[in-house]
């Protein structure tokens, strides 16, 4: 199927027809996962949304060895203030 990039409001946007969005069960304000590869763009229906909690974010993005899994950090005792803080 061929389509044109059209303007929508300040963005672009391409409209497709519904029996393509039928072909892949997405209904209006369903999710989806928009991937660019290359010079293509995917588009996959996310059958579930999956809120994650900050912890479990922290861990995707840094990985298994992140802050998140190790010891808590013992709190630095900086001295007293010295300029105008406000303690």
């Amino acid at each position: 199927m061929q389509t044109t990039i059209v303007k929508w409001g300040n963005s672009h946007g391409i409209r497709l027809p519904k029996a393509i969005l039928q072909s892949i069960k997405v209904s209006e304000n369903d999710s989806v996962d928009v991937i660019v590869d290359k010079e293509k763009i995917i588009i996959k229906k996310i059958d579930k949304f999956d809120h994650k909690t900050t912890k479990q974010r922290l861990k995707d993005f840094y990985g298994e060895k992140s802050r998140v899994n190790s010891k808590p950090q013992k709190e630095i005792n900086w001295g007293q203030p010295v300029g105008n803080e406000v303690w």
